[in-house]
This record gives C-alpha cells, sequence and structure tokens, in this order.
C-alpha cells in the first residue's frame, strides 16, 4: 500500500492531468451528438475486433468437434445415398448401381503404409463396433480397401495398393468390368486389367466398382484413366488409373457393411459346390 502511495505522491502532476483530460473529453462527447456518435461507433469497431478474435480462438479449439458432426453427418449421408434405389450423384456413385442395403460407419486412419510391396491401414474401429472381415473401406473421394484383420478395438484394411488386393472395377461409361489390381509402382495409379478390347476405352474415362462383389455397391469411385494398351495376347487392355485418392495422406475412412452379405455368400458357395 506504500509502493501505491508513493506512486502517486511521485506522480500527482500527471494524474491530476489524466483526471481533467478525462473528465473533459467525457463532457465534450457528452455536449455534442456528432462526437458521441462517433466515440460509439469507435468503442463498438474496438469491441466487435476484440469479440471477433476471441470468436477466432474459440473456433479453432472447436474445429475437432465441428470435425467429428461432419463426419458424422458425412456418414448419415452415406447410408442414406447407398440405400436409395435411384442416386442422382453422377460424379462417384453411378445412377443405376446396385440396390444392395449397406450400413456405414466412420474411422481414423491411425497407420497407413503405402510406399511397401503389400500396404494396409489399421483405423480405431474393431470387433466391439461389430466391424468384420470383408467390409469395404472408403472416403468421400473413392475406395481405399478392404478389411483382412481385426482385433477388439481396430481393424487392418488390405490397401488397394497391396499386390493381393483384386478388385471387381468397370468402365463407368459402360458395362465392361475388369480387375482392379497394383503393380506395386507408383502410390499414384493403379490398374486395371481383363477389359474387353471392344470396350469403348478412352483417356480421362472414370473407373468405378463393378458391384459384382458383397463389398462394394457399384459406382463408387476409383479414379481416371491415365493410359492404356492391350496386353501381349492382344485381347485384353491393361489401363493405367490415376486414384481419386491421395494414398499418402488418408485420414478419415467410411466402412461399408453390406446386410446382403451374408445371403450372397451362402448364394456363391452353393453355386461353387
Amino acid at each position: 500500500m506504500q509502493q501505491i502511495f508513493n506512486f502517486v505522491i511521485r506522480n500527482k502532476t500527471f494524474l491530476l492531468f489524466l483526471l481533467l483530460f478525462s473528465i473533459s473529453l467525457a463532457l465534450t462527447i457528452q455536449s455534442h451528438s456528432y462526437h458521441r456518435s462517433e466515440f460509439i461507433n469507435s468503442a463498438n469497431g474496438l469491441t466487435g475486433g476484440v469479440y471477433g478474435t476471441v470468436n477466432s480462438i474459440d473456433k479453432y479449439f472447436d474445429l475437432e468437434q465441428e470435425n467429428r458432426i461432419l463426419i458424422e453427418e458425412n456418414r448419415r449421408l452415406r447410408t442414406h445415398l447407398f440405400n436409395s434405389k435411384n442416386s442422382k450423384d453422377t460424379t462417384f456413385i453411378d445412377t443405376t448401381y446396385s440396390t444392395e442395403k449397406f450400413r456405414v460407419f466412420s474411422a481414423d486412419v491411425y497407420k497407413n503404409s503405402y510406399s511397401l510391396t503389400n500396404n494396409y491401414l489399421t483405423i480405431n474401429k474393431g470387433r466391439k463396433d461389430s466391424i468384420k472381415q470383408d467390409f469395404g473401406v472408403i472416403t468421400s473421394k473413392g475406395i481405399i480397401g478392404i478389411i483382412d484383420n481385426i482385433s477388439n478395438s481396430y481393424a487392418r484394411v488390405l490397401s488397394i495398393l497391396n499386390k493381393k488386393s483384386r478388385i471387381n472395377a468397370k468402365l463407368k461409361s459402360s458395362n465392361h468390368i475388369g480387375s482392379l489390381i497394383w503393380n506395386g509402382n507408383s502410390p499414384e495409379f493403379t490398374q486395371l486389367i481383363d477389359v474387353s478390347k471392344f470396350a469403348p476405352v478412352h483417356v480421362g474415362d472414370t473407373i468405378v466398382t463393378g458391384g459384382q462383389s458383397a463389398i462394394f455397391p457399384k459406382g463408387i469411385g476409383i479414379g481416371t484413366i491415365d493410359s492404356f494398351a492391350t496386353d501381349v495376347s492382344g485381347d485384353t487392355y491393361i489401363i493405367q488409373v490415376k486414384l481419386f485418392n491421395d494414398m499418402t495422406n488418408v485420414g478419415t475412412v467410411y466402412i461399408l457393411e453390406s446386410l446382403d452379405r451374408s445371403e450372397i455368400k451362402t448364394l456363391e458357395n452353393q453355386t461353387n459346390e
């Protein structure tokens, strides 16, 4: 307290000036409408800027929660999309895709390899979340792979960048199908093989899932044709597919469960017998 008194005594002249200046400023603002309006506008601008800064900081720390909300919304929309008989999304979902019913889950990628011969991803959903082997995995841009192993809380995804991967795919512009594989070279490209030489193949055309399995519905995006050539026999094309997904940068994924999977598998097994 003594230090405060000493400070006031040492600076009494300056403090008296500030007091008188403040009083005169207040009287001026109060007695003149122009000065009063300018002061209010300046004060509003200052407080608005402060509140804007605080709001921006709050939004930054709320980004994770907002992202979770968006992911959940996307999951619900994709569930509706995959269960609709007449999809209107002409970008990644073919308008005539399968009438199979699908349940959609969201998950985060914990680990992702893309530079090996056989690459995998690890996601944070597992047996306790009703995840099983052979569920398809996609992003908002296109396919990622197929779940091949699970634990209680996690699952391993066989990436499309894996030489063991083989996925049914087709030209979006026609019903010519083939098998999507990976030659082990670039993470930007996969290869579509066994496509009939009579297929109308053009650079830039879109490749989508063929829907001839219980894993992916028909019409999920894969990529576009970068180049193509006939194989050694000359009967089929080998197509270089530029992937929609950046497989080196995968964060959030969606898991697809076909609700008709058991019935389809049973029918296929009976046919094979």
